[in-house]
């Protein structure tokens, strides 16, 4: 899906991981949850790629080499399937394809999850790079999602930059993203 943007713009892929939803059987809101917090949050020009899969992690590790390798998507965020229940495999799938993992931020959505929600400690979900693009797993109640990507704003434009090369600014009155001064 292209949001109408130029050459220039950042790539975004989300990723709805749902059996249900990538059936028809019920509405992809996990994934319009996600895309509604960047509108909201991010400034810089950016388009968009999504797809909805099923909770598969063959099918789950396409889609994010696609989105990374082939459409050049410099951040992926995934809704979704990182609960402890066996069908649940969307950690798996990231750190199939991820060649390097960052649990910083996991660890640091689960803590802020955990004041509000006793059982954020059964979510499993991960980040890591490939190539130059972020993967960033998110859970997949929506509420959970504008949580979980509040939990981590900060940090997101300058680990994409660490990443990528590729500089994100949020929108005035937003959260500030963290740069180190340089010395």
């Amino acid at each position: 899906m292209n949001t109408g943007m130029n050459e220039t713009s950042m790539i975004i892929g989300i990723i709805n991981v749902s059996d249900r939803a990538s059936a028809g059987v019920y509405e992809d809101i996990p994934g319009k949850e996600a895309k509604a917090w960047l509108e909201d949050m991010v400034a810089t020009p950016w388009q968009l790629e999504y797809a909805v899969v099923p909770d598969e992690q063959d099918r789950i590790a396409a889609t994010l080499i696609d989105m990374a390798d082939r459409r050049g998507c410099r951040l992926i965020i995934t809704t979704g399937g990182t609960g402890p229940a066996p069908r649940d495999v969307t950690p798996e799938a990231t750190m199939q394809v991820c060649e390097r993992l960052l649990p910083g931020f996991g660890e640091a959505m689960r803590a802020d999850s955990r004041r509000n929600v006793p059982t954020a400690i059964l979510s499993r979900q991960i980040a890591g790079s490939r190539g130059a693009c972020l993967i960033v797993n998110l859970p997949g109640k929506p509420a959970a999602i504008r949580e979980c990507l509040n939990s981590i704003a900060t940090a997101l434009p300058y680990a994409i930059f660490l990443i990528s090369g590729s500089t994100v600014e949020y929108r005035p009155g937003k959260t500030e993203a963290f740069r180190p001064r340089e010395t």
